[in-house]
């Protein structure tokens, strides 16, 4: 798997904020992107657990956490009718 890295720049006040270091919030940023784009249906778990750095199963367990239904396309698709 290929890599590429992106920088964000946080105010040093918000890591005070946080009680957190630079690394720390990283890695929790790149989880919160990962639970709301698999949220709105952007990336499929599959992707979304690579980008929070963590196993597939890992990733759908810890959802709860973020108050995010493991399952919410499937919901979606049973309540527009889908029975396939």
């Amino acid at each position: 798997m290929t890599l590429q890295q992106v920088m964000i720049e946080i105010p040093e006040k918000v890591l005070l904020a946080e009680k957190t270091d630079s690394v720390t919030f990283g890695r929790e940023l790149r989880i919160l992107a990962a639970v709301k784009l698999f949220e709105m249906g952007r990336l499929s778990s599959g992707r979304a657990a690579e980008l929070a750095g963590m196993p597939r199963v890992e990733f759908l367990l810890s959802l709860h956490r973020y108050k995010v239904f493991p399952l919410v396309s499937e919901l979606n698709d049973l309540e527009r009718g889908k029975h396939d």
